[in-house]
């Protein structure tokens, strides 16, 4: 999958995911592929780093005196730490559901590794090819050259770094069962569906959160509709979520 984190993905994921309850026919099922987290703060931070980028591209920027140079340098840069910054602050989670007359099966993972690397690889051999040209005309544009290198040194360690993977790729296999669901919450705002549970530690401490399940914003009546149908004496109310990669909050 080497598409960029903004396009919906076009695979048909729920007849390849390897489901545990495959004998459980399927009442309805859906992909998505949503920022499965508190999205106003990651926006924040976006900012933040886009003023920093900005800053090292100007300053970068300022280092030659000859003009196409510094432009190569400095923008390409910038461009560069801006694509880390938005893999960093805009990451998104490919999730996959199925909902059975027992339970709801949910298949999740980041694909980002695998959309940034091919572009970071070719935005090294496109410039890399562009500043070699530039360097025929005039050899002080090897300082150039730094951006490139390491661009493509940074999508080779991304490429072989197993740990990296792992911790982007952030796998998860989870089941929803309907008998245990408290309540049911929606937050129209996100197109996001909470079912809450009660959770009990060894500790002998609880706590209640809700499970999400992105929907699109077109399905979204649909997917309230069959689960309230599933839950009917279960409390429904419609309220903000305080999202995270593992559930949500209710904001009353």
């Amino acid at each position: 999958m080497t598409t960029m984190w903004f396009i919906q993905p076009k695979q048909d994921y729920v007849a390849q995911m390897p489901w545990k309850h495959a004998e459980e026919p399927a009442l309805m099922s859906w992909q998505i592929r949503a920022r499965a987290y508190n999205t106003f703060v990651a926006n924040i931070l976006f900012v933040i780093f886009f003023i920093i980028c900005l800053g090292v591209g100007v300053l970068l920027f300022s280092i030659s005196e000859d003009f196409i140079s510094s432009l190569s340098l400095g923008g390409g840069m910038f461009l560069f730490l801006l694509l880390i910054a938005m893999s960093m602050t805009h990451q998104t989670a490919i999730i996959v559901y199925r909902l059975t007359d027992k339970r709801i099966e949910v298949f999740s993972w980041k694909p980002q590794i695998d959309s940034v690397k091919p572009v970071m690889k070719w935005t090294a051999i496109g410039s890399g090819v562009v500043v070699l040209f530039l360097m025929f005309i005039d050899p002080s544009f090897l300082i150039a050259a730094i951006g490139p290198v390491g661009i493509g040194i940074v999508s080779a360690l991304m490429g072989t770094s197993k740990n990296y993977q792992s911790l982007v790729g952030d796998d998860q296999h989870y089941e929803i069962d309907w008998k245990n669901t408290e309540e049911v919450a929606v937050w129209r705002q996100r197109s996001v569906i909470g079912l809450r549970f009660t959770y009990h530690n060894e500790d002998g401490f609880s706590y209640t959160a809700y499970k999400t399940l992105y929907c699109q914003k077109q399905d979204l009546e649909a997917r309230i509709d069959f689960i309230r149908e599933k839950l009917p004496n279960k409390p429904y109310r419609e309220c903000k979520l305080d999202v995270d990669s593992d559930g949500a909050f209710a904001v009353d």
